[in-house]
C-alpha cells in the first residue's frame, strides 16, 4: 500500500429487491429458503486503484454506482463482496452537515465531526482555530445548528471538512458554496490542499471541471467501470455517449419523414461521402485545427435542372447547427452532366473543440430552397486535441496587454 492510498478490488455491492412488501416476509418465512426476490447490483466487480497524490474524477450517469462507491470508501456502507484498503484519514465534502447534531451549538458539532473522521481531541483543537475562522459565522458558532439560516449551516459544514487536514478528500460536486466571497475561499482552500500532494476523489456531473482538475478519470455505467484512464479520452467518450443518447427516436424518425416529403425524387442521388486529409487520405479522426476535406460523390438523373446548389451542414450529435455552407452563397458552380460526378468542399482549419459531429449532405434548386436529396446525419467525424477552450469552436485569437 506505500503508492496507494485506496485500492478498490472486484468490489460487489448488491440489494434484494421484492416485488411487493409481503414477499419479504414470505421469503424470511419459507421453511424451503425459496427465494422471492432480484438482485440489484449498485455496483459489480470494481476495481479502483488510487495513488498517493492523484486527484481523480469520477463521472457517469445518475444510478450508475458513484454515490454507493464513495459510501463504500468513507464506511458508510459495507460492500457484499471484494476488498478496500485505505491509507490515510479521509474527510468528505458529500452531504455537508449530514452528521451535525441539531441540538449542539456549531462549536461543539465541530468536535463531533471531528471525532467521527478519527481525529483525536488534542488533534481538533489544533483545527478548530483555523476551522471558526474560515467558517466566519460570528457569535452564532455558540447557538444551536438548528437555528442557523442553510447559508451559516453550508459555510460551519465545508469549514469542518475542508479544514481538518485530511489524507485523503473526497468531494461530490461542492466545490464551493455559499456567497461569492465564501466561494473564492473555497476555491482557494481547495487550490492549497491539491498543491500540498493531498489525494483528492472528485465526482461531477461538470465535464469540464473534470477535465481542468483531475489527473485521470473512471466512468461508471450500470455499477460498472466502463472506461478509466486519460481525462481527455474518457470524458470525451462518456460526453459523446451522452449526446446520442439525448437523440430521441421520434427526432429520428421525424428527420426520416422530412426527408421523404421534401425530397424530389429521381433527379439527383448521393452517393457517397468521404473525409479526407491533406494528403487526400481518408480519415475518421481530425486532429483539432487539421484541414478537412469533404469529398461527395453523386449521381445526376436530370441534367436539366438549372443551376442545381450543393449544400453541407455540420452539426453536433445532439443536433445543434454549427455551420452550413452552399455554392449558391459562394457563387460557385457544380458539376452537373448525366451520370456520377465528384465536388469537394475543403475546409482549410476544422477549428471546433473536441467531441463528435455529423455532415448533413444535399443537393437543392437554384434557390437553395426546395431540395433535391437531403441527407441528415450522412457522414460523421471525430474532433480529437487538447481542452482549449468551452462551447463548439475556437476562434483564431490572442490576449494582449495592449492595442496598436
Amino acid at each position: 500500500m506505500s503508492d496507494y492510498a485506496i485500492k478498490i478490488d472486484k468490489i460487489t455491492k448488491t440489494y434484494n429487491m421484492y416485488a411487493k412488501p409481503t414477499d419479504r416476509f414470505k421469503e424470511a418465512l419459507d421453511p424451503r429458503r425459496k427465494s422471492y426476490h432480484d438482485l440489484f447490483y449498485a455496483l459489480k466487480d470494481v476495481d479502483i486503484h488510487v495513488k498517493k497524490g492523484e486527484m481523480i474524477g469520477f463521472i457517469g450517469e445518475n444510478g450508475s454506482g458513484k454515490s454507493t462507491m464513495l459510501k463504500i470508501i468513507t464506511g458508510v456502507l459495507t460492500p457484499t463482496s471484494g476488498s478496500i484498503e485505505i491509507e490515510g484519514k479521509i474527510s468528505a465534502l458529500l452531504e455537508l452537515g449530514s452528521g451535525f447534531n441539531p441540538e449542539y451549538s456549531g462549536y461543539d458539532n465541530i468536535y463531533l465531526n471531528g471525532m467521527v473522521l478519527g481525529f483525536s481531541k488534542e488533534e481538533i483543537d489544533e483545527m478548530v482555530d483555523d476551522i471558526i475562522t474560515f467558517a466566519d459565522i460570528g457569535d452564532h458558532l455558540y447557538q444551536p445548528v438548528k437555528t442557523y439560516s442553510s447559508g451559516m449551516f453550508v459555510r460551519l459544514a465545508f469549514a469542518v471538512a475542508i479544514n481538518v487536514d485530511p489524507d485523503i478528500l473526497i468531494i461530490d460536486e461542492a466545490l464551493a458554496v455559499g456567497d461569492l466571497e465564501f466561494q473564492l475561499k473555497c476555491m482557494d482552500k481547495f487550490t492549497e490542499i491539491k498543491n500540498s500532494g493531498k489525494t483528492i476523489l472528485f465526482v461531477s456531473h461538470d465535464i469540464n471541471s473534470v477535465r481542468r482538475f483531475c489527473d485521470r478519470v473512471y466512468w461508471l455505467k450500470n455499477g460498472e467501470v466502463i472506461e478509466e484512464g486519460d481525462v481527455m479520452d474518457v470524458s470525451s467518450n462518456y460526453e459523446n455517449f451522452l449526446k446520442k443518447k439525448s437523440i430521441k427516436t421520434i427526432d429520428t424518425e421525424r428527420a426520416k419523414q422530412t426527408d421523404q416529403e421534401n425530397t424530389v425524387p429521381d433527379i439527383v442521388e448521393v452517393n457517397s461521402a468521404v473525409l479526407l486529409n491533406s494528403d487526400l487520405s481518408p480519415v475518421e479522426i481530425v486532429e483539432q485545427d487539421q484541414k478537412v476535406i469533404v469529398k461527395i460523390n453523386y449521381t445526376v438523373k436530370r441534367e436539366s435542372i438549372k443551376n442545381p446548389v450543393c449544400g453541407v451542414a455540420i452539426r453536433t450529435v445532439d443536433n445543434h447547427y454549427v455551420c452550413g455552407l452552399n455554392t449558391l452563397l459562394d457563387k460557385v458552380t457544380i458539376p452537373w452532366e448525366q451520370g456520377e460526378n465528384t465536388f469537394y468542399i475543403e475546409y482549410e482549419k476544422m477549428s471546433l473543440l473536441t467531441g463528435e459531429y455529423y455532415f448533413d449532405i444535399a443537393f437543392f434548386e437554384e434557390h437553395a430552397t426546395v431540395p433535391l436529396e437531403y441527407k441528415t446525419k450522412y457522414l460523421k467525424m471525430f474532433i480529437s486535441g487538447q481542452y482549449t477552450g468551452e462551447g463548439i469552436v475556437i476562434l483564431d485569437h490572442e490576449w494582449k496587454d495592449t492595442i496598436k
